[in-house]
């Protein structure tokens, strides 16, 4: 992989195809991501880049954070992202990446964190069915139900469905297209739907699948 950017999820619209079809998008704003660190084969055993996205202030990061930024040189930045990449000989400390590493048409994986829903039940979590509201039935229409047998094997197995945490996970969603790349807005508009809310960050990477 030698494509990655980190962006801001904006929303979704629709554009039109030349041959007047609609196609639904996302529009992130992607860069520009200074780079902070360059780790190399020789030094660090592998290659990857260390990306910056969002510049703010001094007072909202702490000495360590603050320290990297000064030591190379950049801007404080809000959000500090590692990035895996095959070759980073192209790359320097300070060098912006700028979403017109990306083109129309290319395949791109998009990394983020869910929607978080909170504690939910079984019905909202995991799709089941709820009770049935007759008579004899008592007030425990969206419960869960039977979790296992009484006596055989007198346990409840690993990985039953039950209420819990919903959403607020990382989750990739692979070979997406680019429908348009705007330079002038930093703007990537991205075919389909991608994880998180609105202003959500999220991590463009070049398509592992081809």
């Amino acid at each position: 992989m030698n494509k990655a950017i980190i962006g801001r999820k904006l929303g979704m619209t629709q554009v039109f195809a030349p041959d007047g079809k609609v196609i639904p998008v996302t529009v992130v704003e992607a860069g520009p991501c200074p780079v902070v660190q360059v780790k190399t084969l020789e030094r660090d055993g592998y290659t990857a880049l260390k990306l910056g996205f969002d510049e703010t202030t001094e007072k909202a990061l702490n000495k360590p954070q603050l320290g990297q930024f000064k030591k190379a040189g950049v801007a404080p930045q809000k959000v500090l992202k590692e990035v895996r990449f095959e070759d980073v000989s192209s790359y320097s400390v300070g060098q912006a990446v700028k979403c017109d590493i990306f083109a129309a048409g290319d395949k791109v994986d998009v990394s983020g964190v869910t929607k978080g829903h909170g504690y939910t039940g079984v019905i909202k979590r995991w799709n089941n069915h709820r009770l049935k509201e007759t008579h004899g039935v008592g007030p425990v229409h969206r419960e869960v139900g039977s979790m296992g047998a009484n006596s055989t094997p007198s346990r409840v197995f690993k990985g039953k469905k039950m209420p819990g945490q919903y959403g607020h996970e990382n989750v990739t969603i692979q070979n997406l297209e680019i429908v348009k790349v705007d330079v002038e807005r930093n703007a990537l508009l991205i075919k389909g739907a991608i994880p998180g809310p609105v202003k959500s960050i999220v991590t463009i990477k070049e398509s592992v699948k081809g």
